[in-house]
Protein backbone atom coordinates (compact mmCIF):
# COMPACT_ATOMS: atom_id res chain seq x y z
CA UNK A 1 0.00 0.00 0.00
CA UNK A 2 2.67 2.20 0.31
CA UNK A 3 3.56 3.31 -3.45
CA UNK A 4 -0.08 2.75 -4.67
CA UNK A 5 -1.88 4.96 -7.16
CA UNK A 6 -4.06 6.36 -4.59
CA UNK A 7 -0.86 7.30 -2.01
CA UNK A 8 0.97 8.84 -4.58
CA UNK A 9 -2.24 11.06 -5.51
CA UNK A 10 -3.15 11.85 -1.85
CA UNK A 11 0.84 13.12 -1.38
CA UNK A 12 0.36 15.41 -4.41
CA UNK A 13 -2.97 16.71 -2.82
CA UNK A 14 -1.18 17.64 0.27
CA UNK A 15 1.78 19.13 -1.23
CA UNK A 16 -0.28 21.56 -3.26
CA UNK A 17 -2.77 22.33 -0.21
CA UNK A 18 0.99 22.84 1.54
CA UNK A 19 2.15 24.73 -0.75
CA UNK A 20 -0.86 26.99 -1.26
CA UNK A 21 -1.10 27.40 2.35
CA UNK A 22 2.10 28.56 2.73
CA UNK A 23 2.42 31.07 -0.58
CA UNK A 24 -1.04 32.84 1.30
CA UNK A 25 0.50 33.32 4.73
CA UNK A 26 3.53 34.75 3.18
CA UNK A 27 1.70 37.34 1.18
CA UNK A 28 -0.69 38.48 3.56
CA UNK A 29 1.19 38.52 6.82
CA UNK A 30 3.57 41.65 5.70
CA UNK A 31 0.21 43.06 4.90
CA UNK A 32 -1.07 42.34 8.45
CA UNK A 33 1.50 43.34 10.12
CA UNK A 34 2.18 46.96 8.22
CA UNK A 35 -0.42 48.34 10.42
CA UNK A 36 1.74 47.47 13.78
CA UNK A 37 5.07 49.59 12.24
CA UNK A 38 8.91 48.60 12.68
CA UNK A 39 8.20 45.51 14.84
CA UNK A 40 6.25 43.75 12.01
CA UNK A 41 9.62 42.81 10.02
CA UNK A 42 10.63 41.18 13.22
CA UNK A 43 7.32 39.24 13.29
CA UNK A 44 7.43 38.16 9.65
CA UNK A 45 10.85 37.22 10.04
CA UNK A 46 9.86 34.56 13.26
CA UNK A 47 6.22 33.41 11.13
CA UNK A 48 8.78 32.68 8.29
CA UNK A 49 11.66 30.32 10.55
CA UNK A 50 8.10 28.75 12.02
CA UNK A 51 7.31 27.93 8.37
CA UNK A 52 10.33 26.58 6.99
CA UNK A 53 10.70 24.58 10.48
CA UNK A 54 6.78 23.40 9.68
CA UNK A 55 7.74 22.30 5.54
CA UNK A 56 11.17 20.68 7.53
CA UNK A 57 9.25 18.50 9.53
CA UNK A 58 7.05 17.51 7.24
CA UNK A 59 9.82 16.42 4.83
CA UNK A 60 11.44 14.73 7.73
CA UNK A 61 8.21 12.67 8.22
CA UNK A 62 7.60 11.92 4.88
CA UNK A 63 11.09 10.75 4.44
CA UNK A 64 10.51 8.22 7.48
CA UNK A 65 7.63 7.04 5.94
CA UNK A 66 9.07 6.22 2.74
CA UNK A 67 12.58 4.36 4.45
CA UNK A 68 9.76 2.44 6.51
CA UNK A 69 7.77 1.45 3.70
CA UNK A 70 10.89 0.44 1.43
CA UNK A 71 12.91 -0.96 4.07
CA UNK A 72 9.98 -3.06 5.60
CA UNK A 73 10.70 -1.99 9.14
CA UNK A 74 7.64 -1.60 11.79
CA UNK A 75 6.01 1.79 11.99
CA UNK A 76 6.20 3.72 15.29
CA UNK A 77 2.91 5.39 15.28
Amino acid sequence: MCFSVLWLVQLLVWLVVIGALVAILRLLLPWALSFFGEVSGIIVGIVKIILAAIIIIAVIWFCYDLITCVGGFPRMR
